[in-house]
C-alpha cells in the first residue's frame, strides 16, 4: 500500500508563549496536489518548515513518503524540491551555473525537461543571479525544482513575483507533473491558482486547521447566492428557513441560501418570477467566511508565519 507524500501527526510548534501551530493532523497523498491557506501567521510557513526538518517541533510528529521529517532528514530530502516566497541564490552564479550546481545536489537532472522548462518561462540562463528581478529569481527557483521530477513538490508562495504569462505556464507545469504522479504540497495567497490547481484545499486559522476537503465539500461553509426579478412585487422572503440578507431593489431580490435551497423555490413557485439567477461561493468566499471581509489570504512570514 503507498504511503501517502505528507502526513503529520498531532504536529505542533510553539514560539515562546507562542502557538503558531497546534495538533496539525494533515495529509498529502500521492499524485494530489493540496492547497495551505490562512491570513499572515496562520501557520503556513511553519508547517512547510517543520517537514523540511528546518524546525524541531515541540511535539507531534512529521513524516515524507513514512521518513521522519527530524531524524530521517537527508532521505526525506532525496524525494523532494522546495520552492520558498523570496529565492535566496549565489548572486555571482549565473542562472545556468545554479541549475546545474542545484541539478547536481539533487541527483536526479531531466536535461531535456530542463531545457523545455527553460524556454516555457523565458528565464535567460546567461545573466548572474544578482542582475534578475524577483520574477526571474522565481522563475529560477521553479525551473530548478521542477526539472528534477521529484515525488514531492513543496512550494510556499511559488507564483510571487511572476506575471500573469509565467503563472499559466506555471500551472500547467504543476498539472502535468499531478499527470506524472507527483505530489503537490501548496501554499499561496492567491485564492484563484489554489481554486484551479488543488484537489483538496486547507484553511488554517492561528496555527489550527479549521476546514480540509476538496473544494465542493467546503460549499457549506458559505451560503449560496441568488438573484430574482420577478413580473409584480418582490415576495415577503423574511421568514422562508435559510434565506438571510435579502436585498430589494425595484422587481429585483438578491439573498443568501443557507442549507436547502427547497424552501425559497416553494416560496417562489406561486409568484411569477422573470429571471432567477444562484451562484456557488468561489474560494475567496468561503475563505472570507471563516476570516471575515476585513481579512485577506497573505503570505507567511517569519517563524509564527
Amino acid at each position: 500500500m503507498a504511503r501517502p507524500a505528507v502526513r503529520t501527526f498531532a504536529l505542533s510548534k510553539q514560539f515562546g508563549a507562542t502557538e503558531a501551530l497546534r495538533d496539525l493532523d494533515f495529509e498529502v497523498g500521492e499524485g494530489e496536489v493540496v492547497g495551505v491557506l490562512g491570513p499572515n501567521g496562520a501557520g503556513k510557513t511553519t508547517l512547510i518548515r517543520l517537514l523540511l526538518g528546518l524546525l524541531i517541533p515541540s511535539s507531534g510528529r512529521g513524516e515524507i513518503f513514512g521518513l521522519d521529517c527530524q531524524h530521517e532528514t537527508v532521505e526525506a530530502h532525496r524525494r523532494i524540491a522546495y520552492v520558498a516566497g523570496e529565492a535566496n541564490l549565489w548572486p555571482t552564479l549565473t542562472a545556468g551555473e545554479t541549475l546545474h550546481l542545484l541539478g547536481r545536489v539533487q541527483g536526479r537532472l531531466d536535461l531535456a525537461y530542463r531545457d523545455e522548462l527553460v524556454d516555457r518561462f523565458e528565464l535567460d540562463t546567461s545573466k548572474k543571479v544578482r542582475a534578475l528581478s524577483k520574477g526571474n529569481r522565481q522563475k529560477l527557483a521553479l525551473v530548478a525544482a521542477l526539472m528534477t521530477r521529484p515525488d514531492l513538490l513543496i512550494l510556499d508562495e511559488p507564483t510571487s513575483g511572476l506575471d500573469p504569462l509565467m503563472e499559466r505556464a506555471f500551472r500547467s507545469c504543476i498539472d502535468e507533473a499531478r499527470g506524472r504522479g507527483q505530489s503537490v504540497l501548496l501554499s499561496s495567497h492567491i485564492l484563484s491558482e489554489v481554486e484551479v490547481l488543488c484537489d483538496r484545499i486547507g484553511i488554517l486559522r492561528e496555527g489550527v486547521l479549521v476546514e480540509m476537503g476538496t473544494l465542493a465539500e467546503m460549499r457549506h461553509l458559505s451560503a449560496l447566492s441568488v438573484e430574482a426579478t420577478f413580473d409584480g412585487a418582490v415576495p415577503d422572503l423574511s421568514q422562508v428557513p435559510g434565506v438571510s440578507m435579502v436585498s430589494v431593489q425595484g422587481s429585483s431580490m438578491t439573498c443568501q441560501v443557507q442549507g436547502s435551497v427547497g424552501p425559497l423555490l416553494k416560496a417562489l413557485a406561486d409568484v411569477g418570477v422573470r429571471e432567477l439567477l444562484s451562484r456557488e461561493p468561489s474560494l475567496e468566499e468561503l475563505f472570507l467566511s471563516h476570516y471575515g471581509a476585513g481579512l485577506t489570504a497573505q503570505g507567511d512570514s517569519g517563524n509564527a508565519g
